[in-house]
């Protein structure tokens, strides 16, 4: 099971990755509205032009904790809990346009698998607190 975890850890991250460093120009199937970049799809949702930048460099963040998690322990349970929430946006923003609902199916996805991650995580980052708290004293 462990094995698994660190797959869908890799799978989110990378898929992340993929949409904001390598698609972000490009026009996909799941753009809201009729976006046909990121830059179209932030300005169809009426979000300001800041948060492109913003959200795009935390999604990255996170992604590279959730990739860096199978390395390091304790670093994929915040990955995930920030991402989730992002995706849950995401989600919301989808709605928020009257998008059809495939088109928030990767968001809602990504989202589940944050869940299951961020969960997955919950012994690990809670040895990090019993770690850190220990070290403070």
């Amino acid at each position: 099971m462990e094995a698994l975890g660190l797959i869908i850890q890799v799978f989110v991250g990378l898929s992340i990755l993929n949409v904001w460093l390598l698609r972000a120009g490009r026009s996909t199937n799941w753009r809201g509205g009729s976006a046909q970049n990121m830059r179209e799809e932030f300005a169809v949702y009426g979000l300001p032009g800041w948060s492109m930048p913003v959200v795009g460099s935390l999604k990255v963040l996170f992604a590279l904790l959730l990739i860096g998690g199978t390395m390091i322990p304790g670093i994929a349970g915040p990955g995930a809990l920030g991402l989730g929430i992002l995706m849950l946006g995401a989600v919301i923003m989808h709605v928020k346009v009257s998008d059809p609902l495939i088109k928030s199916a990767p968001a809602f996805s990504l989202l589940a698998l944050c869940a299951v991650i961020a969960y997955g995580s919950l012994g690990q980052m809670q040895e990090l607190g019993t770690t850190a708290a220990a070290v403070s004293h």
